[in-house]
């Protein structure tokens, strides 16, 4: 197992704006960057100005004539849950502001690759597209973008990824990560920068005379697109999830979402950021890692509730299938990784395969294998292409791209195309070069690290006390998230006397703990290791923990969520 280290946040300081809050609820929001009481306030009004983001209004008048001709528009979007929730977006407002002729593609996984490719463009061209509009996707698709020109296709392009050096040659670029976008959040995500195109777009119509909807309506969407794509929640980001989340509480959201929280068994009233990121991100990105991204679209796109379950419960099943062709990948990744670990000492990272994985879950394998071993993971898979395609995830402190492209130049014949960013990258290999590649790969990663990186910190903010284990409490900290990427949900530790210990369902440890001030309160550990836990002999732990509302047959209590525990006597 890796290296692992539970180190104290440092006491921030406090100005003004803290004067009214309980100091634990203060610390915590200072060392998350809040300065200021109007950082806590996320109401619309403090969105930054659709202006400010360079070619939205270009791209919005480009748009109002193409509804006022009755051009034929074409979405062009991604296979992801941001991707989906963009399309959606794209789709549903814009035929509520009159576009008649409008459909949209969103490429397949495994026969079309990643964005606007001139694969994709000769489908919209067979569509009778005058207009391309790519959400989510585009800002690298030359060669697309060159095919839609050549046939006399106009294409607008919103993407939040970063550009290229060699912008695509397309009529207009929205993107918040253009060297010259003034915008003051380049983290919002796809969905994020449609929404604002879409602003832009009801200001266009409406000086024109034009009645036009409240996109308000449509925030839900917004703020399932970005928690699913794990962008930072910088105060842009958090005002339009939260605003999100308060339209879904409300019940005032669309009938794919209604259908989705009713087939993850999540109650709507009591919603939090998580959920959106655990429950329903990954049931719309199965649609696109095992089949067809439209089955995820047409959820979210669905106008009556009973459409929309019929589609979310075939997304849960996909959902299902997902998991369990997971399962058999991770525990496979995870009989390979002992076998390595059987001196104590893992390697610097981790190259993964077995014949027979899917593509479509590589980069789940990738994730799930670094979160245990804290340590760069490439999973592979089998393609039909005859290469193998890879999918990296990295740890904080070591740039995955950037040692991809130190292996290519040190060995070009090896690695045949590749791409990503700090976090995460994908790759395309032959089979034969897959050992050599390997050992390059874990060779220039031992360069680039030390023990420092590869020993996993968990960062508390401090020990709770009996009375914040108390509902009051921890409605009060909830109220001040989302909590998210970026702005973390809140982590204490602490030492507990264990008073029971019980396995729930497969691999997960019920407790009862008592406090060092004799404060009792119910705690759960997930997927714990079976051949440690559970230990009658085992009296006090050390854990550090989020601490919850669990709602249980109509009774709330507070739990402990344990991310990490030991034995101490």
């Amino acid at each position: 197992m890796s290296l692992l280290t539970i180190k104290r946040r440092p006491q921030a300081q406090l100005g003004e704006w803290a004067a009214q809050l309980p100091p634990v609820i203060a610390q915590v929001l200072a060392s998350r960057g809040i300065v200021d009481a109007q950082q806590l306030d996320l109401g619309l009004r403090h969105l930054p100005h659709f202006n400010q983001l360079k070619g939205a209004i270009e791209a919005a008048e480009r748009l109002a004539q193409a509804i006022q001709a009755d051009h034929a528009i074409c979405i062009c979007g991604d296979f992801d849950a941001d991707g989906a929730t963009s399309t959606a977006l794209m789709m549903s407002v814009l035929q509520a502001m009159g576009a008649k002729r409008i459909s949209y593609i969103v490429p397949n996984r495994f026969a079309d690759g990643y964005g606007l490719s001139p694969a994709v463009v000769a489908q919209a061209q067979q569509q009778g597209a005058e207009l391309i509009v790519t959400v989510d996707s585009g800002i690298s698709c030359h060669a697309g973008v060159q095919a839609a020109k050549a046939a006399g296709i106009d294409v607008i392009v919103t993407d939040h990824h970063l550009p290229p050096n060699e912008l695509p040659p397309a009529n207009i670029i929205v993107n918040p990560n253009l060297a010259d976008c003034p915008f003051p959040s380049p983290n919002i995500a796809g969905v994020g920068v449609a929404f604002y195109v879409l602003l832009a777009l009801r200001h266009v119509l409406r000086e024109q005379g034009q009645e036009v909807p409240n996109l308000a309506q449509w925030l839900d969407l917004v703020a399932l697109g970005t928690v699913a794509d794990v962008v930072k929640l910088d105060g842009v980001n958090r005002i339009l999830v939260q605003q999100g989340l308060q339209r879904i509480r409300a019940g005032h959201c669309r009938p794919g979402i209604a259908a989705l929280l009713q087939v993850a068994n999540r109650d709507p009233q009591q919603l939090q950021a998580a959920d959106l990121g655990f429950a329903l991100g990954p049931r719309i990105n199965a649609a696109g890692r095992l089949d067809d991204m439209a089955a995820g679209i047409e959820c979210l796109l669905a106008n009556n509730l009973t459409t929309a379950q019929q589609l979310a419960a075939q997304l849960d099943q996909l959902n299902q299938a997902r998991r369990s062709i997971e399962t058999e990948m991770r525990e496979e990744a995870e009989a390979y990784v002992a076998q390595l670990n059987t001196t104590e000492h893992l390697p610097a990272a981790m190259v993964l395969y077995q014949p027979g994985w899917h593509q479509g879950v590589v980069g789940i394998v990738a994730g799930r294998v670094k979160d245990q071993y804290h340590r760069p993971v490439i999973a592979f898979a089998d393609s039909d292409d005859g290469l193998l395609k890879g999918s990296a995830r990295s740890i904080p402190g070591l740039h995955i791209r950037d040692v991809l492209e130190r292996v290519h130049s040190q060995h070009p014949q090896l690695i045949e195309r590749f791409g990503g960013h700090a976090m995460a990258a994908g790759l395309s290999l032959a089979a034969d070069n897959l050992e050599a590649f390997r050992e390059a790969f874990v060779t220039q990663v031992d360069e680039w690290v030390d023990e420092s990186t590869l020993t996993q910190t968990i960062w508390s903010d401090g020990e709770l006390d009996g009375s914040c284990l108390q509902e009051p409490f921890v409605r009060q900290l909830e109220a001040y998230g989302p909590w998210g990427q970026g702005f973390p949900e809140p982590l204490f530790d602490g030492e507990f006397r264990i008073v029971q210990q019980r396995l729930v369902g497969e691999r997960h440890l019920k407790l009862v703990l008592e406090s060092a001030d004799r404060t009792v309160v119910d705690a759960i550990a997930f997927n714990v290791d079976l051949t440690v836990w559970p230990d009658a002999s085992v009296r006090t732990i050390h854990a550090a923990y989020k601490v919850q509302l669990n709602h249980f047959r109509g009774r709330t209590s507070v739990q402990l969520q344990l991310e990490h525990f030991n034995a101490l006597r």
